[in-house]
């Protein structure tokens, strides 16, 4: 018996919020965007969510930001969504990075709250408005308070799923029951951006993820939804538990998701290259300690 999986899925289910890879000198590593994006893929990635909070997009310009979308969308063509992270605490600014995005390439933007500023609800609900009105992009929303300060709440996001081009959210709110309200009176796609909500997110009728730690297990994290629409949810839930403790260790220990993810991108040879400052490398034990939890995991 198979889980009938109803929930809208605009740019797949399985989505990677990709590191942004850089030389050893610090300037943007366009080829092994592609070879990273390519095997992303080639690994069960629906999609490549590109200049997000694991992609570094602070660190990086608007023209590095548009050749990262040209390329990865050359790399992997027709066979996964690509959504460009576009979001800023300047709506004027943010208007401008979703037409590039538009005229790069993507399929599709993401939008976090501005930061810094922490608009009150009216103000956040005309930014969103206005940057979804700025191109013939999709949005996905990005909703994730412990890094902006401000909150998208449920009933700002009920409005929003009014306008036609608002689709998703990409959630980090820590919030269920929230976001199950807001599942049962529209049909936006919900995307866990917390990777041990992966699963129960999609078991309640979320589109799927939207992770970091696919960078490195892109294939395990697509086989607990693949179980899970198989109709064996306990080896879904299994799958999802052997997961854990690297989810934990690189996303819970106490250094960002683009540090932990490209600190073990870089002990298997795979595109990564060093993050930029303000961020800082991962220490030797750190990346040891990430790379058994990886090998445990893969292991069997």
């Amino acid at each position: 018996m198979t889980n009938t999986v109803s929930a809208p899925a605009p740019f797949g289910r399985a989505l990677c919020a990709m590191i942004t890879p850089f030389t050893a000198t610090g300037t943007l590593d366009l080829d092994g965007a592609q070879r990273l994006a390519a095997r992303l893929v080639g690994l069960g990635c629906d999609g490549l969510v590109l200049s997000g909070t694991t992609g570094e997009s602070p660190t990086t310009s608007d023209t590095e930001k548009a050749e990262l979308i040209a390329a990865v969308r050359e790399a992997v063509g027709d066979r996964a969504s690509v959504v460009a992270g576009v979001g800023t605490f300047d709506t004027r600014h943010t208007v401008e990075l979703a037409r590039s995005a538009e005229k790069a390439g993507a399929d599709g933007v993401l939008v976090v709250s501005p930061y810094y500023s922490r608009p009150p609800q009216d103000a956040l609900e005309a930014h969103f408005l206005e940057v979804a009105d700025a191109s013939g992009l999709p949005v996905m929303l990005y909703d994730i308070p412990g890094r902006t300060g401000t909150r998208i709440e449920p009933e700002t996001v009920l409005r929003l799923a009014g306008h036609p081009r608002i689709v998703a959210v990409k959630d980090c709110s820590y919030d269920f029951l929230g976001i199950q309200k807001v599942l049962a009176r529209t049909e936006l796609a919900y995307y866990a951006g917390c990777d041990e909500h992966n699963l129960a997110l999609y078991a309640v009728g979320g589109a799927g993820y939207v992770s970091t730690v696919a960078n490195v297990v892109p294939a395990e994290l697509r086989a607990v939804l693949d179980a899970f629409e198989a109709g064996d949810t306990p080896v879904s839930a299994r799958l999802q538990q052997r997961a854990t403790p690297l989810i934990e260790l690189m996303m819970a220990a106490g250094l960002p998701g683009a540090v932990t993810a490209k600190a073990l991108l870089d002990a298997l040879g795979l595109p990564a290259g060093p993050v930029r400052a303000p961020l800082r490398p991962a220490g030797r034990e750190a990346t040891e300690g990430l790379l058994a939890a990886y090998e445990s995991l893969t292991a069997g």
